[in-house]
């Protein structure tokens, strides 16, 4: 083991002595023996070192060693211990270098490829390198032994090479060479790169990676457009694993699911694409829209809006209750006027002077077409009141005539009805009933060969400001001024004429009846210039309503609208004030004034959806958006 003791074995060593130069240039090694089967063999001196190596092996076989080039190799000329202190030395070296590696996991991979940098600390060139454990194998006859001449190698050195090599079996090399294949080609695919779409390299490193990097990116986002594309076309089915709640039969999730509150369902609806689905369902969300306002449901459980999925009239219901909306403008008109309106699907019929125009919606509920469907004329002086029924327009004019006309035709019939202005008018079941400032309230029959023909004429004692019929088509109520000593509201008898009776008995004078509906057979609302709105039910009693709601300001309310279960909306005479109110409160839940000071006007009629709400005022008419507040 002394340090002048040369460790190149004979036969290199009689042919250095036979070129007659000791230190002269080094020859290459005698190529390694070739068998049939095409394997490399081992030189004869393969089994002395394979013995020294297994003596100093601790754990696994090495992995090759980089030389100063990042190739596997002996290392290079002046490396330490190579010719100095023999193969014992040699092996140990190696074998720390080895458990060094081990420890760093950052050697290089793709030993004999050609990479450059040192190889103790170069950096893997694909991720996958950590599975090539078989290269060394193949890479250790071209790239061990083929430069060993030229970098100062050994055939000891490629002995050891050539063990190592064959330490990994044929079958590891092509499974790690194929799985390492796949793994390019498809991060080249998914990287959007392409054998011959490589720039040159004399663009520069820079254009390169600016290249790559773009085409990345254009590539992820490709691939996360299908993905989206692919999960909204595939049907959300339920997850095969998870919970044992989703195990569990579609009955009775829906029975346990109905316990829970609009927050809950909506929490729910976030854990996956199945439960969003399944927490859409209509069933769920019935419970909460009956107990919400303006939903489309009345108190009764009648669906007004089946055609529109009930969590998303949910939904634009927190606005309503919030008070969140936007306000607009849909018309305007250049004088003073009285405006009536009507709603029929997405058509909206207002009245203008002595003509009644329709316009249509446009698809967000928000905006009118310009141009109107239809123009109604007939009367001599303004269009006091109007209603729609069986494709007719009712209306009642200030020159005490009444008009019907038919929507989809020009066809129009008007004839004298009272000696005054008529005021009000219903129709219902073929029947219409008008009330009139001459103190009158009369019935006329709707039939073609019946028209202008009157069946009762009643006496009221007082001026008829608003009339309605009864869903059961047996009788209809009047609203008069209060201005006598009887009650403002009477009930009558809708085929004899007859009274039956009279609501309330506590009116002061004046507190006449603007506007009254019927919410059920048995229920109807009212309001009037006392600034209450009442509600009455006719089971309970008739002298006694059973809730009244006082409008803050003590102003007079022109017109109300109920959507048959909670909420009720009315219009007040100063600065168009529009007021929502919760029929299970007694206070007033939002008010939206419509006008200013200069400009102050009633709330002449107001209609609204589950979406929107239509207020028709002296200028204009407007418009407040509880979908897109």
């Amino acid at each position: 083991m002394g340090g002048g003791r040369s460790t190149t074995p004979p036969a290199l060593r009689s042919r250095s002595t036979a070129s007659g130069v000791r230190g002269g240039p080094r020859l290459r090694p005698a190529p390694p023996h070739v068998t049939r089967s095409g394997m490399v063999s081992p030189p004869p001196r393969a089994a002395a070192v394979a013995a020294a190596r297994a003596w100093l092996r601790v754990g696994p076989a090495p992995r090759p060693l980089m030389g100063s080039q990042g190739g596997v190799g002996a290392p290079g000329n002046g490396g330490p211990g190579e010719g100095e202190s023999g193969e014992t030395r040699k092996l140990q070296e190696e074998g720390r270098a080895a458990r060094g590696k081990r420890r760093k996991g950052k050697g290089k991979a793709g030993a004999g490829q050609g990479g450059k940098g040192n190889g103790a600390e170069g950096k893997p060139e694909r991720p996958q390198a950590k599975e090539e454990t078989g290269l060394g194998a193949e890479a250790g006859p071209s790239a061990g032994l083929g430069k060993a001449g030229e970098r100062g190698g050994s055939v000891e050195e490629g002995a050891r090479r050539l063990v190592r090599g064959d330490e990994g079996s044929a079958g590891a090399r092509k499974e790690a060479k194929g799985r390492s294949e796949g793994k390019k080609e498809e991060w080249r695919v998914r990287t959007g790169r392409r054998e011959g779409a490589r720039p040159a390299r004399a663009q520069g490193r820079g254009s390169q990676a600016w290249g790559r990097l773009a085409g990345t990116r254009a590539a992820m986002a490709t691939a996360a457009e299908e993905e989206a594309a692919a999960a909204a076309r595939e049907p959300a089915c339920r997850p095969a694993a998870g919970p044992a709640l989703l195990c569990l039969p579609e009955e009775l999730l829906l029975l346990i699911f109905s316990y829970l509150d609009m927050q809950a369902l909506g929490r729910l609806a976030q854990v996956c694409r199945w439960l969003r689905r399944f927490t859409s369902c209509d069933l769920l969300w019935r419970r909460i829209a009956r107990a919400s306002l303006n939903s489309g449901f009345t108190r009764l459980g009648t669906d007004l809006m089946a055609s529109v999925p009930v969590k998303e009239r949910v939904k634009v219901s927190q606005n309503w209750r919030l008070g969140r909306c936007r306000e607009g403008i849909l018309l305007k008109w250049r004088c003073s006027q009285m405006p009536w309106m009507q709603l029929e699907g997405d058509s909206l019929y207002i009245s203008q002077a002595n003509f009644i125009l329709a316009y249509q919606f446009r698809p967000d509920g928000a905006s009118l077409n310009r141009r109107p469907l239809g123009v109604f004329a007939g009367h001599d002086e303004d269009v006091c009141h109007f209603v729609l029924a069986n494709s007719h327009i009712i209306s009642a004019g200030g020159d005490g005539k009444i008009g019907i006309h038919k929507i989809h035709s020009t066809f129009t019939v008007k004839y004298s009805a009272h000696v005054q202005e008529v005021n009000c008018v219903d129709c219902k079941g073929g029947i219409i009933v008008s009330g009139s400032r001459d103190r009158t309230a009369k019935v006329w029959p709707l039939a073609s060969g019946r028209l202008g023909q009157c069946l009762h004429t009643i006496q009221t004692e007082d001026r008829v400001w608003s009339i309605a019929i009864s869903p059961l088509l047996s009788s209809f109520v009047t609203g008069t001024a209060c201005c006598g000593h009887f009650s403002p509201l009477r009930i009558w008898d809708l085929n004899s004429g007859q009274l039956m009776t009279h609501l309330g008995s506590d009116f002061p004078p004046g507190a006449g009846v603007l506007d009254v509906m019927y919410e059920s057979p048995s229920t109807l609302l009212s309001c009037g210039y006392d600034t209450y709105v009442r509600y009455w039910d006719l089971r309970a009693s008739a002298r006694k309503c059973v809730m009244e709601w006082e409008e803050p300001h003590d102003s007079t309310l022109y017109c109300l609208q109920t959507d048959g279960n909670h909420l009720l909306a009315t219009g007040s005479s100063y600065y168009g004030v529009v007021r929502l109110w919760d029929r299970r409160q007694r206070a007033c839940l939002h008010a939206f004034p419509l006008t200013s000071t200069p400009l102050s006007s009633p709330v002449y009629c107001l209609r609204f959806t589950t979406r929107h709400l239509y207020a028709a005022l002296s200028y204009n008419l407007r418009v407040l958006d509880f979908q897109n507040p």
